[in-house]
């Protein structure tokens, strides 16, 4: 029997927070108290600080398998329990992508044997896997992930009869990344004849526009409306695609629903002359009149969900020119800091940060008993110093890559101990890895 007692936290949960005890036991929270006063095998006095619930983001690239090399199914949910996510939805795009339910098994197994975050995989779509896609159990898998413009990995479903098919068809939650891919492609030829090979960094967002992502975004509404799917849309990037989603209706109650990435709440178009090719990603970082509107579409419940898509890749990979550099970036270490950032500057609370990036994940997917920390709930719990000063900088970033767009930054806020389910998994700089994450089921 393993038992830990939380003792005199800040407990932030539904919407409220109150200083109390946490007593877990066997992986679960047992009691939830003013004063708990019970022996347990561990105690971690945590006054001053505050208690979360560990973090779920519905949306990582770890690049295992066949990508390795910048990424894998150990090193990034190492990274993920350091900034306070215990549990991660992994995306198909791997190598070979997961398109058979062979393969989303050896995912699975992998995880099992690595993972010190609890996990859950996509199952992949094509133009001509609908067989294996059906196959898929809705109670022991996330989602099915449907690439409806081309990215890391060319997944991408394009055949106005298999979209059809998919959205009428699959009875479990599908995600969407949304971009237009003859939008795309008119306007790479357009800046090609214009720059050559030398296109700048800076005309990302008008190759791949707002026009592209809300083309696709409404092809998905509409067809999700028509055929009653139950839809989430990835990364919405743009103000232009805001207007597809209501806040009239609880979470509970939505089919479709909206996720956000902290790198298109933190950065802008104007950040590539800094950073270049390390802050391109699909749907690309856009203008400031883009990213304004975001967080307010948030604080207003037209998004739903904050996640990161992280997805590394090598630094010198990055490096290359525009059309050579793949997209996509580490970040599943600092989703945290960058929502305790805009907490800091007075533009979000505490229980909202909590309500985005763990509540509402669960809700969405239909997570059982994680997202809370409720009696009866699995114990996933990240404790921070919400006071705290530090800098991101090679020494501490953790990620296979070994870089991060956010080197220099400054945060105010540390994680300080990250349990996944039931198990101090990290604890200031250093990991506990006797066991591993759990496998996340659904309540559907």
């Amino acid at each position: 029997m393993k038992t830990i007692l939380i003792k005199n936290a800040q407990i932030v949960n539904r919407g409220k927070i109150i200083s109390g005890d946490i007593f877990i036991k066997n992986g679960f929270i047992e009691q939830i108290d003013n004063q708990i006063d019970r022996a347990a095998n561990l105690e971690l006095n945590c006054e001053g600080k505050y208690i979360i619930p560990g973090i779920i983001d519905d949306q990582v690239h770890f690049r295992e398998p066949g990508l390795t090399y910048k990424a894998d199914l150990y090193s990034e949910p190492r990274a993920a329990v350091a900034g306070g996510v215990t549990s991660f939805m992994e995306m198909p795009n791997t190598k070979p992508p997961t398109l058979t339910q062979q393969l989303l098994q050896e995912k699975y197994d992998r995880a099992a044997q690595v993972s010190l975050a609890n996990y859950s995989f996509f199952m992949g779509t094509s133009n001509d896997n609908l067989e294996e896609v059906l196959k898929t159990n809705p109670k022991t898998v996330c989602g099915i992930k449907v690439f409806m413009g081309s990215s890391t990995g060319n997944m991408l479903v394009d055949a106005p009869n298999t979209l059809e098919t998919l959205f009428s068809q699959v009875p479990m939650l599908i995600a969407t990344h949304c971009e237009d891919e003859a939008t795309i492609r008119a306007n790479e030829l357009i800046f090609k004849e214009k720059y050559s090979e030398d296109v700048p960094i800076e005309m990302h967002p008008h190759i791949r526009n707002a026009e592209a992502c809300l083309k696709s975004s409404t092809l998905a509404v509409e067809l999700a409306k028509k055929h009653d799917t139950r839809l989430h849309i990835l990364h919405i990037s743009t103000k232009d695609e805001l207007d597809l989603f209501t806040n009239d209706i609880p979470l509970e109650q939505k089919r479709i629903t909206a996720e956000v990435c902290v790198h298109h709440l933190w950065f802008n178009a104007d950040d590539y002359a800094r950073l270049g090719t390390k802050i391109k990603w699909n749907p690309a970082v856009k203008g400031k009149e883009h990213q304004q509107a975001l967080l307010p579409a948030l604080l207003d419940n037209r998004l739903d969900v904050v996640a990161t898509d992280h997805a590394p890749h090598t630094l010198e990979e990055k490096q290359n020119k525009y059309f050579s550099a793949p997209s996509g970036g580490p970040s599943v270490q600092h989703s945290l800091n960058i929502m305790l950032e805009f907490y800091h500057k007075g533009l979000i609370s505490l229980e909202r940060i909590v309500e985005k990036m763990c509540h509402a994940p669960a809700i969405c997917f239909q997570i059982d008993r994680r997202g809370f920390l409720d009696e009866g709930y699995w114990a996933d719990i990240a404790i921070f110093d919400i006071n705290t000063k530090w800098k991101v900088n090679k020494s501490n970033i953790l990620y296979k890559c070994g870089w991060s767009p956010l080197e220099g930054q400054e945060f105010t806020g540390r994680v300080e101990n990250t349990i996944v389910s039931g198990h101090l998994a990290y604890q200031n700089g250093q990991f506990f890895e006797d066991k591993k994450g759990e496998r996340l089921m659904f309540k559907r």
